[in-house]
C-alpha cells in the first residue's frame, strides 16, 4: 500500500474559494445557500458548459447491503440542464413501471477489485476470499487502498452521512482525483475532479444514489442562472 493511493480531509479547490469549506454548508453557515450555488457553479455548471461533465447515477445497494458485484451504475454526458432532467425523468418512468433501472454492463468496484487481487497474489501477496468480503481490510494490497476509498464515497452516497462535506485525494484509473462529497437537506452527491489545470480540459464527474435526481435537480436548477 503507498500513501499516494488516497488521502482523506485534504485541501481541494474549495479551499481556494471559501476560507473554511468544512464550514461553508453546515446548517449554521451564514449564506449557507448561497454557498451552494457558488460551489455547484464552479464544480458543475462550468464544466457542464465545456461539455466536460459526465453525471454517474448509482443504485443497487439495498438494506445495508454493500457487495462490489451489487453496485450497478450508468453514466450520462451533461450538455444542458435538460440532460439531467431527461435522465431524471428515465428513473421516475422506470421506477414508476416497475421496470430494471438503467446500468451499465461494466462493474465499478467488483471487477477492479478482482484485477487488483490477481495482481497481488500474481507478486506473491496471497489475498484470500475473506479480504476480498470485508472493504476495511483492501488497503492491505496495492490498489486497495484507491478502491477502498471510493468503496466509502459511494457507500456514503447511498446510506447517507452526517458530514455536510468531506474532502479527499484520491488516484483512479484516470489519474489523481479530487473527491468532494456533499450531504446537504437540498441533495446527497460528489464531485470528482481533476486536479490544478487540468479540470478545464478533462471531465468531471457529477456521482448520486438515482434517489437523489429529484431533488438535486431543484438546486441545482437554482444555480445555473446566478453568475451569468
Amino acid at each position: 500500500m503507498t500513501h499516494q493511493e488516497a488521502r482523506e480531509h485534504v485541501p481541494g479547490r474549495l479551499h481556494e474559494i471559501f476560507a473554511s469549506p468544512y464550514d461553508a454548508f453546515s446548517n449554521e453557515a451564514v449564506e449557507r445557500l448561497l454557498h451552494i450555488h457558488i460551489m455547484l457553479h464552479l464544480l458543475v455548471v462550468r464544466p457542464m458548459r465545456r461539455r466536460h461533465l459526465i453525471l454517474r447515477v448509482i443504485h443497487g445497494w439495498e438494506n445495508g447491503s454493500f457487495s462490489p458485484d451489487e453496485l450497478q451504475y450508468i453514466d450520462y454526458p451533461l450538455h444542458t440542464f435538460d440532460d439531467f432532467q431527461q435522465v431524471n425523468e428515465t428513473f421516475q418512468r422506470a421506477r414508476a413501471q416497475q421496470e430494471p433501472l438503467p446500468t451499465n454492463a461494466a462493474s465499478l468496484l467488483a471487477e477492479p477489485l478482482d484485477q487488483a487481487i490477481a495482481a497481488a497474489n500474481a507478486k506473491g501477496q496471497v489475498i484470500d476470499e475473506e479480504t476480498r468480503l470485508i472493504p476495511a481490510r483492501w488497503p492491505s494490497f496495492p490498489k486497495g487502498l484507491s478502491l477502498y476509498t471510493l468503496f466509502k464515497m459511494y457507500n456514503r452516497l447511498v446510506y447517507g452521512e452526517d458530514d455536510a462535506y468531506r474532502s479527499s485525494h484520491c488516484m483512479t484509473e484516470e489519474g489523481l482525483r479530487e473527491i468532494h462529497e456533499f450531504h446537504l437537506e437540498e441533495g446527497e452527491f460528489a464531485i470528482v475532479i481533476p486536479p490544478g489545470p487540468q479540470h478545464k480540459t478533462e471531465n468531471t464527474l457529477m456521482v448520486m444514489h438515482e434517489s437523489q435526481l429529484e431533488p438535486v435537480a431543484t438546486i441545482f436548477a437554482l444555480s445555473i442562472p446566478l453568475f451569468e
